[in-house]
């Protein structure tokens, strides 16, 4: 069985604080670099996002969406010839913003929603137009409880799909410390049997939802949330889908075999994995929160409540709880392992050169990172790469945990003096 990367949450150039380059043409490109199969369009319920997807897509025989061919062609001659062939799906998504009041507390709750078609998309947007100003943003937000909300999709088709996004973010998911609920039939109420799907976000990996026993009867996604496009893929799901829309959104309401798994971060570098205060650059494990009672050393407020910390005091298992019904890899972007190899910024002309040279013998980036065998990476000339691979495949890493919206990091070496004799073990082959 052939299994595909999906990535189903992510934005458009027409969202808050999102790269310009977050185009069409853009997510084609970066898609097949990354070898993302299927990519969400974020923000169709923006006018002018709206419109562009209109223009430039066509609908294929399998449901998904293609740019249209006068569009694709000069942007596959500009691909490396090793990734040129490489499918590239779109599905019309967008991520909500719900702010409401229940139970005398504000709530504050993103929600991401998939529709089997542009027709569809513009009879939610005509809905959500009515409600709140969807031209503002392109992740828009509506005074609109989430349940409500909810239940407009589920009455819009069949095959339409509505999940919980990054659930456990202090601010703005589900089960968030600062506005969230304490457990789905507290937020959904009667719809409860209907959530068939929820997103981990980058602060936690499936094992972490897997210890709440609330959430063992639904699919654990996990999706970029990119706000560039080389950002894509950086979590994602993979799953069989047969290049139809149809089966991907079965597999998911079902958890069938189809759902191999998903790609992650490391969650300790999202930026809310513990707790913490950024503005005093203090970061604390759950453990030493609850050794400080909650309170700032610095400055004595109440921290910021990270996503280790709300899983625990929500979880009925203990952390080594680790099903293994479903495929967890976990990934370090490619241009993160060369930047640190150069001991250069991620952005730098040399990290981009690389990555061009390594695409282009290698084939796609989740190809390279995840099944390339490590001695034909040696072999294609990166040995620096193919021990670098070899380590993140290990999950040899030196971590320091995200907190307080501020991202965690992920090295590979103790020392710039560590990092050279890599280089001179390079140099002696």
């Amino acid at each position: 069985m052939k299994y595909d990367v999906v990535d189903l949450h992510l934005h458009s150039h027409y969202a808050y604080a999102t790269s310009k380059d977050l185009t069409l043409e853009g997510l084609y490109y970066w898609g097949k670099m990354k070898g993302v199969t299927i990519i969400g369009t974020g923000d169709f319920t923006h006018p002018a996002w709206f419109s562009e997807l209109s223009e430039k897509l066509v609908q294929s025989q399998g449901g998904f969406y293609t740019l249209k061919d006068d569009i694709s062609r000069g942007i596959d001659a500009s691909l490396p010839q090793s990734v040129r062939e490489n499918p590239c799906l779109f599905v019309p998504t967008v991520e909500i913003s719900s702010i409401y009041s229940r139970h005398d507390k504000t709530r504050k709750v993103h929600s991401c929603i998939v529709v089997p078609s542009l027709e569809k998309a513009g009879e939610l947007n005509a809905k959500f137009s009515k409600i709140g100003n969807l031209a503002a943003d392109g992740r828009p937000t509506l005074g609109l409880d989430t349940r409500d909300l909810f239940e407009i999709v589920l009455n819009l088709h069949e095959d339409t799909l509505f999940f919980p996004a990054h659930i456990w973010t202090p601010w703005f998911g589900i089960f968030g410390s600062k506005s969230g609920f304490d457990s789905l039939e507290e937020a959904f109420g009667d719809l409860r049997s209907e959530v068939y799907a929820i997103e981990t976000g980058l602060s936690s990996d499936p094992y972490m939802n897997w210890r709440v026993e609330d959430l063992e009867p639904v699919t654990i996604l996990s999706n970029s949330d990119a706000h560039s496009p080389q950002k894509i893929g950086r979590e994602a799901t993979v799953i069989a889908t047969d290049l139809n829309y149809k089966t991907m959104v079965h597999a998911i309401k079902t958890n069938n075999g189809r759902l191999r798994g998903t790609i992650e971060f490391f969650p300790e570098e999202g930026k809310y994995h513990f707790d913490g205060h950024r503005k005093c650059a203090v970061r604390l494990s759950p453990k030493q929160t609850e050794e400080h009672g909650g309170i700032c050393p610095v400055c004595h407020t109440r921290v910021t409540v990270g996503v280790e910390n709300r899983v625990d005091s929500l979880a009925a298992r203990p952390d080594s709880y680790k099903p293994s019904h479903k495929q967890i890899e976990y990934i370090v972007p490619l241009s993160e392992i060369l930047a640190e190899i150069e001991g250069v910024g991620v952005n730098t002309k040399t990290v981009k050169r690389m990555y061009q040279e390594i695409i282009m013998a290698l084939g796609s980036e989740f190809e390279l990172l995840r099944s390339v065998p490590v001695s034909e990476i040696e072999s294609a000339g990166f040995y620096k790469l193919s021990v670098l691979v070899e380590r993140m495949r290990k999950k040899d890493l030196i971590i320091e945990p995200g907190y307080d919206g501020e991202y965690g990091t992920v090295r590979f070496f103790q020392s710039t003096k560590e990092r050279e004799s890599l280089g001179e073990q390079a140099n002696l082959l």
